[in-house]
């Protein structure tokens, strides 16, 4: 790894964006080695006795050696290879690597309404700052488009790179998920069969007390592992599914609301002319409509 790092300027077209990044950067620290460097910025400087607030995001990721995080949402932690750090805009934190061991790091820093979207909605927080996700080439190949664009720093670059964060935000939180799975192999392939089930017997009024019946699990079992598997409840999975497939009835001219309501097993056609317009927004009748229009 060769040492490399940039401080970006960010014009204000780039921030209309929605996400600049602010700076990147790769290090190999040795054992032993000062840390960090002092060639950073003041308002990046820091030691392990002081610390530091940062205003802005960043993710750094560990791909060798080993160190200690700490910060005031979160006790001091090991660091091991193939751990992404989160660092939060106010939040003071501190991390090292073990003066025995060194360690290797890319990192990346960012700002923006995106992002700060992204926080609001909890898929990041203070509180889980320090994941691993393991060593993964798609991160490694992500922080590398980034440095490299940043050398050329070619007009346009900052959108593209912006991208490539928003991948790497995405590919952490999909690793961070798909890690519940690694070690449940049988539950994977449970809920792979739960999802077919509910697919092929779309036209039943199904309870999910019954799937998990067939799957030979509790209920609070399967609903607990099947919203962490696909992010939404089995009962709102399976109503998603019929309203899928009753706008492909509604192209069907010969087919009424009555037809489709009861074709879908719902229990009247006002109640699902209601759950319709709910989920999609327009009612059946619009939806239909609208269509034949087309």
């Amino acid at each position: 790894m060769v040492n490399y790092y940039q401080y970006l300027p960010v014009s204000s077209e780039d921030e209309s964006w929605g996400l600049s990044v602010l700076n990147t950067g790769c290090t190999h620290i040795k054992a032993g080695d000062q840390y960090p460097y002092k060639e950073h910025p003041s308002h990046h400087y820091f030691t392990w006795e002081t610390g530091r607030i940062l205003n802005e995001f960043q993710l750094i990721y560990i791909t060798a050696g080993e160190g200690v995080f700490q910060s005031t949402s979160m006790a001091e932690t090991v660091i091991q290879p193939g751990t992404i750090i989160f660092l939060f805009p106010g939040e003071w934190h501190r991390f090292q690597p073990k003066t025995g061991t060194g360690w290797n790091e890319y990192w990346v820093g960012f700002k923006g309404k995106i992002i700060e979207h992204i926080q609001k909605q909890y898929f990041f927080h203070p509180k889980h700052a320090v994941i691993h996700v393991g060593c993964k080439e798609e991160i490694i190949i992500l922080f590398n488009e980034i440095l490299e664009q940043t050398k050329k720093e070619r007009p346009g670059y900052q959108p593209l790179i912006s991208g490539a964060v928003l991948h790497l935000l995405g590919q952490v939180h999909a690793f961070n998920k798909q890690k519940i799975f690694e070690n449940e192999v049988s539950a994977e392939i449970m809920m792979n069969r739960a999802m077919l089930l509910l697919r092929t017997r779309i036209d039943e009024d199904l309870a999910m007390q019954q799937i998990a019946m067939e799957l030979k699990v509790s209920y609070a079992w399967f609903r607990k592992m099947f919203k962490l598997y696909t992010g939404i409840a089995p009962q709102q999975y399976f109503i998603q599914l019929k309203i899928e497939r009753a706008k492909t009835l509604l192209n069907d001219p010969d087919k009424t609301i009555k037809d489709i309501a009861y074709e879908l097993n719902f229990e009247n056609p006002l109640y699902f002319s209601k759950l319709f317009k709910d989920k999609v927004g327009v009612s059946p009748e619009q939806f239909k409509k609208r269509y034949s229009k087309e």
